[in-house]
């Protein structure tokens, strides 16, 4: 069986396995991180930080793992997808139902953490803070249980609060940047034709399409991001220039629906309306779907991500 080497370099050495298991019976770390969505990455902070899975390791120090293993991961994501911090969840999966202790929830933590990052302006605080949890969970769960919730909770904050706006710029600049960087690293190791996503808002710095953006790059999908609207016309002329595989257009206010008829109407292939605006213009989006073919809509981030999965698209 042929594997890659999955070593990093932070990692640590070897097992002792040292035997080949049959082909069919284990699996390398990134067909294992194809199946379940949890990146070589992480997987490997959960089996050095935590014993959560433990691969056996062939003489070259590859990780080969069984079917069980991939069932245990599942088994985590399950756990996070309820808001349990990814330190509590061996103890959950090795603990009987009866006699397992109560669990705190870690997510809030984080949160307080972030937003007194961005209340002092402190990149670098905020910059460690989410590169530690980035390296424990997966890109879906981050998104549910920290950064989603974090950003409502930041946008109740800045209501009517002296020095809002400082925060809101230092943060959604600080966060294009991050995700910008994130999906600029991922491009460079995919082909194929990239998905192309608008910032329809006419507003600046839309933290939410970076979100979604970053959640199609971790996919193994390009992504080609233009952070402004484009015209009619020159919609359907930048899909034929990149040869995109679809379309994902984001805006979180009011859209003039004339306009984006218009601005589709030329377009072929795949096309998704989310954001805000769906849920403002719900019936006459709905409306709109009979009209322009593959049209399709989503509410939010984890909502667009789960569509264009569902479709093929990523």
């Amino acid at each position: 069986m042929k594997t890659e080497p999955d070593t990093h370099p932070h990692d640590d050495s070897p097992g002792t396995g040292d035997q080949q298991p049959p082909e069919n019976d284990w699996l390398p770390i990134r067909e294992v991180a194809r199946i379940t969505g949890v990146n070589a990455v992480t997987l490997r902070a959960w089996e050095r930080r935590y014993g959560l899975i433990v691969p056996l390791r062939t003489s070259k120090g590859h990780r080969l793992f069984s079917v069980e293993h991939v069932q245990r991961i599942h088994d985590i994501l399950t756990w996070l997808n309820r808001g349990v911090a990814v330190s509590q969840i061996k103890q959950l999966l090795d603990t009987p139902a009866a006699l397992r202790e109560p669990v705190t929830n870690d997510w809030h933590v984080l949160r307080l953490k972030l937003m007194q990052a961005i209340g002092q302006l402190a990149e670098r605080q905020l910059d460690e803070t989410l590169n530690q949890a980035m390296s424990l969970y997966p890109p879906r769960t981050l998104c549910e249980q920290l950064l989603m919730p974090l950003l409502a909770e930041l946008e109740q904050r800045w209501r009517g609060q002296f020095g809002a706006q400082m925060e809101r710029a230092f943060f959604y600049s600080w966060l294009r940047s991050k995700f910008g960087a994130r999906v600029y690293h991922n491009n460079r190791q995919l082909r194929g034709a990239p998905l192309l996503l608008i910032n329809h808002s006419d507003l600046p710095l839309e933290p939410h399409l970076w979100l979604i953006a970053w959640l199609i790059s971790s996919a193994d999908c390009p992504v080609e991001v233009f952070d402004w609207p484009l015209p009619a016309g020159e919609l359907a002329l930048a899909v034929e220039h990149l040869q995109a595989r679809g379309v994902l257009l984001y805006s979180s206010k009011t859209i003039d629906l004339k306009h984006l008829l218009k601005l589709l109407t030329n377009v072929g292939g795949p096309k998704l309306m989310a954001g805000p605006a769906v849920c403002i213009h719900h019936a006459e989006l709905s409306a709109k779907t009979s009209e322009i073919a593959d049209l399709f809509l989503a509410e939010d981030p984890l909502s667009a991500h789960q569509a264009l999965v569902q479709r093929g698209l990523i």
